[in-house]
């Protein structure tokens, strides 16, 4: 019967599964239409593995070395997991973030927690067993293309969260997670880009769709300028060339300027008021409705991350 039983188990660790187009239904939709290209993109196990040589300094080229452990079709504490993977003996997880969330390291664990799961139960580890259970080493990327103004790298630590007096009195946490935080916007990280086309296209096409956003155009618009562009300079060609009618519906369908403006609104108050938390964001949100009344949405983007300019705006609308 226990033979039986497990050989009905499907793992994430050794199922090669596909990453889904679908977004999900309970994710904002300023998150949710890039982090479904995003996915969309690396998918592709050939380019799934040049980033990981961009990222690791490596120089692998045998696909079937990596072996894919994507949590798929389960929409797992609100979210789906990107991408994961096992790969020179570590297990690799990559998030994409669309809005600065320093929540990360905590799904971070959930995740880990769960593909490590059917790790164990995949190779048929005992846990209350004498000897010591070997497992892949954990690495966490988050590849952040937010509007809010951050640094090319960064690293957020579960600990973070944990209250000061208790770090203090009571040494070493027993639960850690360490997530490093890497800036995809187009400039950023110049050198992984480089090495990592499919990474450079990706931001190139999202740097395009936002510049003509703040031209006017509409998000139909926009999208429709931006891939007519990639194609004439050879940018994401593969994917547009072939899925193009998926990549403009996505955007259509998932684009939400309200929410998009929302959550510019509420990272530039997350930059830091001086006026208190919800006298700070009522502030900025008037702000941001008299921008665009008179047609200044730019200057919605460029207020969220210049407090300089943001004061002068204050000033100019009596704010």
């Amino acid at each position: 019967m226990g033979r039986k039983k497990s050989a009905k188990k499907r793992s994430h660790v050794n199922r090669k599964q596909q990453v889904s187009l679908t977004p999900d239904k309970g994710t904002t939709v300023q998150r949710t239409y890039k982090d479904s290209l995003f996915r969309f993109i690396f998918k592709d196990k050939q380019k799934l593995l040049k980033l990981y040589n961009a990222l690791n300094g490596t120089d692998h080229r045998d696909i079937d070395s990596l072996f894919v452990t994507t949590i798929e079709n389960v929409l797992y504490i609100g979210y789906k997991n990107d991408v994961s993977f096992l790969l020179d003996n570590t297990l690799n997880l990559y998030e994409h973030q669309g809005s600065w969330n320093p929540n990360m390291p905590l799904r971070g664990v959930l995740y880990f927690a769960r593909l490590l799961q059917d790790y164990t139960e995949a190779s048929q580890f005992n846990l209350y067993g004498s000897k010591r259970i070997p497992l892949p080493y954990p690495k966490y990327i988050i590849f952040y293309n937010g509007t809010a103004v951050r640094p090319e790298r960064e690293v957020l630590r579960l600990s973070d969260s944990y209250p000061a007096s208790a770090a203090d009195s009571e040494g070493e946490p027993a639960l850690e997670c360490t997530a490093l935080v890497i800036n995809i916007n187009y400039g950023q990280n110049r050198e992984i880009m480089e090495q990592c086309r499919p990474l450079w296209d990706y931001a190139v096409f999202i740097h395009y769709i936002r510049n003509s956003l703040l031209d006017g155009y509409s998000v139909q618009d926009a999208v429709d300028l931006a891939v007519e562009r990639c194609l004439k300079e050879d940018i994401l060609t593969d994917v547009l060339r072939a899925h193009r009618k998926e990549v403009t519906a996505m955007f259509l369908e998932e684009y939400d300027q309200e929410q998009h403006y929302k959550t510019l609104r509420d990272e530039g108050y997350e930059d830091g008021f001086e006026d208190g938390f919800d006298n700070g964001l009522e502030k900025f949100r008037a702000l941001s409705d008299k921008l665009v009344e008179n047609n200044r949405k730019d200057d919605i983007i460029r207020a969220a991350t210049d407090r300089d300019f943001q004061k002068k705006l204050f000033k100019e609308y009596g704010l």
